[in-house]
């Protein structure tokens, strides 16, 4: 993306790697018991649904604060999917090498995520807003 224009969220690479975990996370998830269909499948998918959503909600604001708040949100619910994988393979929903590439999705995201922060943080009002990192 560079320092180009942004004109929607859905030129964000973050969000866009963020529908991307979303996405892996569902097909993940499509192995699990039928009784965990209202338990961690419920919470995985809602926590990874919630990374993309909060991106997009906060950039939909318009308003760098809630913009930088929304990203934080987003992390947190990150690391609420971490969690919920973590424990996932401690109980033997998921082994250790299905998950291992999730795992590896999110720490590249949360990466994202906090680089996205950091340069909106900085961000001086005499110049164009940062593209996403």
């Amino acid at each position: 993306m560079g320092r180009q224009s942004v004109r929607s969220y859905r030129e964000l690479h973050v969000w866009q790697t963020a529908m991307a975990l979303a996405t892996e996370v569902y097909r993940l998830t499509q192995t699990f018991p039928p009784e965990e269909r209202f338990g961690m499948t419920t919470q995985i998918r809602q926590a990874a649904i919630s990374i993309a959503a909060n991106i997009a909600e906060g950039y939909g604001r318009e308003s760098l604060r809630d913009y930088v708040r929304f990203l934080r949100v987003a992390q947190g619910s990150l690391k609420e999917l971490e969690t919920h994988l973590l424990i996932c393979v401690c109980v033997g929903l998921l082994d250790e090498t299905q998950a291992k590439p999730v795992f590896e999705d999110c720490d590249r995201l949360g990466r994202m995520i906090h680089r996205l922060i950091q340069a909106l943080c900085h961000w001086k009002p005499h110049r164009p807003p940062p593209a996403d990192t």
